[in-house]
């Protein structure tokens, strides 16, 4: 069995979708501390042919605080408005925005950031028709909070029953092999391949949120893009 093990982002980019495609079970880490100016509440779109960000605005966000401990501000939907702006004219845009509403109207019930980032990743999934099992750190692995790092990556592991664990390669050498190899675990990291695509008669702007891919490319097409990837 394969994991990953990744702090729940904002409608994250494809990278992020390849690490779920790579997987059986996805485990979002969500009782670890925030990062402020990190992707856990936003990312970047194409706006006006410029890559543009667009946040969820927090309450008291703090890296002295977890991330399922933080709340987003009252849902003001302008998002919603900039994402209209900005991919009206898009092939896939009517399809793709009942999504994004669907996300952004939860806003009003769910306060959470690590929850309404859990659902914007669902949703995609969803959408792609990736089957997947989520799990949430904080409500399905309750561990002592002085259990840290690769230690607590192993307990995870080994309580799940996976023999092989998937990590981006953006952390490697972060952890140590021969640790994961005497507890029974394969360690690898995903090398991703990000290809361009055509958006509008822009230059290609890569590492997006994945609403870009999902606004200029049909379904089949980003499952094509999600298996583009390989493990080192």
């Amino acid at each position: 069995m394969k994991i990953a093990i990744m702090q729940p982002y904002f409608f994250p980019y494809i990278g992020y979708f390849q690490l779920i495609n790579a997987v059986d079970k996805f485990i979002f880490y969500d009782d670890v501390n925030f990062i402020n100016k990190g992707w856990i509440n936003r990312n970047k779109i194409l706006l006006n042919g410029k890559d543009n960000f667009f946040t969820l605005p927090l309450k008291s966000a703090s890296q002295n605080k977890l991330i399922n401990q933080i709340e987003i501000c009252e849902n003001n939907n302008k998002i919603i408005k900039t994402i209209k702006h900005a991919y009206s004219k898009a092939t896939y845009f009517e399809d793709v925005l009942p999504l994004i509403q669907q996300v952004i109207y939860k806003i009003d019930e769910i306060k959470s950031i690590s929850k309404i980032a859990e659902i914007s990743v669902k949703l995609v999934t969803e959408y792609l028709n990736i089957n997947r099992i989520f799990y949430t750190s904080s409500e399905d692995f309750k561990f002592s909070q002085d259990l840290h790092g690769e230690k607590r990556i192993i307990a995870i592991c080994k309580k799940i029953g996976a023999d092989t664990y998937i990590n981006p390669s953006g952390i490697k050498g972060f952890y140590n092999h021969e640790n994961f190899k005497e507890n029974g675990i394969r360690l690898f990291y995903i090398e991703n391949n990000i290809k361009p695509y055509r958006q509008f008669n822009n230059d290609f702007i890569s590492h997006l949120s994945i609403i870009d891919v999902l606004m200029f490319n049909a379904i089949e097409d980003v499952n094509i893009l999600l298996d583009d990837y390989k493990l080192i």
